[in-house]
């Protein structure tokens, strides 16, 4: 956690207006006035006589027992639990700052560079409650700077496509919370804090945790027993790995919100789902995970996803998130799976090599075993060929470039003949993320510092 920033009582103003001034961190002000105060590190100039900041990164996160439709939409009250694999932020991530100033006259926000409206209502509802949490604890702590009256400038930024079915929302907000809890020193555990990102964005709760995780739906009507809970952390399960065929990086034209709510009024499917699918699913995902059995895993993760896209035909007017090419994907993966697929002693599939899962957009997700990996990439670069260049393989592939020599060509010729499908047109995918399970946010920076912040030192974004 941040030191908190306090002022002592029997200091004069004039002392307090000189400490404060040499350390721009706003780190707690031990020193005796007798003694020096410590001069700043030499990456944190003095912005502002009086401010703080803090740089923190978060992930995206993919579910595999889908989160559709509200049952409350001001408190983003979900009407099931979903489940979510959290995906390393060395692929994916949003970066956020928010600077603290009290010579700062309003609130400012900057979303990849461009300046956006600060009433954005989501926006402000996280902001507001947490500046109430921080207001409570300087009405405790008379010693506290009261931070919570200061404006706020915030510069965010993703490393993938915004709105285009990547889970950027979710990232955003988990890592928005993150910097306030950091930045006012909230006094919360992750779940608590995760409520805070829920009002945001639903998903953005579960964006919170490494690993695999649950956003409890609750049954409260405040809904503070709606928030996430970490089923196991990143290092349970090493072999999992993921590949994100991107599809479209476009802006999807029925976003989430509009959507789920039209499900909401108008799908019977829905219902169903809610009431009778959804618990006894979330118990068999959560053991699949526990024990490792990628079989059960991978059914389940295809079947939910087949259903919350049929939850969207459901919906009237229907919605349609997935395109040619993500039909073609998922009968790419069966066909594949078919091949290796064997009932065991009672009755159930086994073999499964890959997992798709279609979030609300036309971009798949493939989860997978790393052994498999190389494997998978070779039969995508036959099934959906590519024109990329040697030049930009790096940006096509990614991470995904350091399997290639892994591609055993004889085997994937075999594999290509056994599953009998023609290959889709030529660049049908735009690139291939390739990715793994990944940790929680992070703290970049809980000081200024050149190499990490977002912002000038004109409260500007540098980029």
């Amino acid at each position: 956690m941040v030191k908190r920033a306090v002022v002592n009582d029997n200091e004069s103003k004039d002392q307090i207006k000189e400490q404060i001034g040499a350390n721009s961190s706003l780190k707690a002000l031990k020193e005796d006035v007798s003694h020096p105060v410590k001069k700043p590190k030499t990456h944190s100039p003095k912005v502002d006589e009086q401010y703080k900041e803090v740089t923190c990164s978060a992930p995206v996160n993919i579910a595999v027992v889908k989160y559709w439709g509200k049952r409350d939409t001001k408190l983003i009250l979900p009407t099931n639990s979903s489940l979510s694999a959290t995906l390393s932020q060395n692929d994916l991530q949003s970066t956020t700052t928010v600077r603290c100033s009290k010579s700062l006259k309003s609130d400012l926000l900057f979303l990849n560079g461009k300046q956006e409206s600060v009433e954005a209502k989501r926006f402000q509802t996280v902001l507001s409650q947490a500046r109430e949490c921080r207001k409570k604890m300087e009405d405790e702590d008379p010693k506290l700077a009261d931070m919570s009256t200061w404006k706020v400038v915030i510069a965010s930024v993703n490393n993938f496509p915004t709105a285009a079915g990547l889970a950027s929302s979710a990232s955003g907000f988990a890592c928005l919370a993150y910097c306030l809890f950091q930045l006012y020193e909230l006094p919360l555990s992750i779940s608590e804090l995760s409520r805070l990102a829920r009002v945001g964005s639903g998903s953005a709760c579960r964006s919170l945790f490494g690993g695999f995780v649950k956003w409890e739906m609750g049954l409260k009507a405040d809904g503070s027993d709606s928030l996430a809970v970490q089923v196991c952390d990143e290092n349970a399960w090493k072999d999992m790995e993921a590949l994100i065929l991107v599809v479209s990086d476009a802006k999807k034209d029925v976003g989430s919100t509009e959507g789920m709510q039209d499900t909401v009024n108008s799908s019977d499917l829905l219902k169903h789902r809610i009431e009778s699918v959804v618990p006894e699913r979330m118990k068999n995902m959560e053991h699949a995970i526990k024990t490792h059995d990628f079989d059960a895993f991978a059914e389940l993760t295809m079947i939910d996803s087949n259903q919350f896209h049929a939850v969207c035909l459901d919906t009237y007017p229907p919605i349609f998130y997935m395109n040619d090419v993500s039909r073609q994907i998922i009968r790419f993966v069966t066909a594949y799976n078919k091949v290796f697929l064997k009932k065991d002693a009672h009755g159930k599939q086994r073999g499964y090599r890959a997992a798709y899962t279609f979030d609300a957009g036309p971009n798949a997700v493939l989860y997978l075993n790393k052994k498999h990996v190389a494997e998978v990439i070779g039969l995508v670069n036959h099934f959906f060929p590519t024109t990329t260049s040697e030049s930009d393989k790096t940006l096509y592939y990614g991470r995904g470039i350091n399997y290639l020599n892994d591609i055993k060509t004889k085997d994937i010729e075999l594999l290509i003949k056994k599953i009998g499908l023609k290959p889709y047109p030529i660049d049908s995918l735009s690139r291939i993320i390739s990715t793994s399970v990944g940790g929680g946010p992070r703290l970049l920076s809980n000081e200024y510092d050149s190499s990490e912040s977002l912002l000038n030192l004109k409260n500007e974004p540098k980029h």
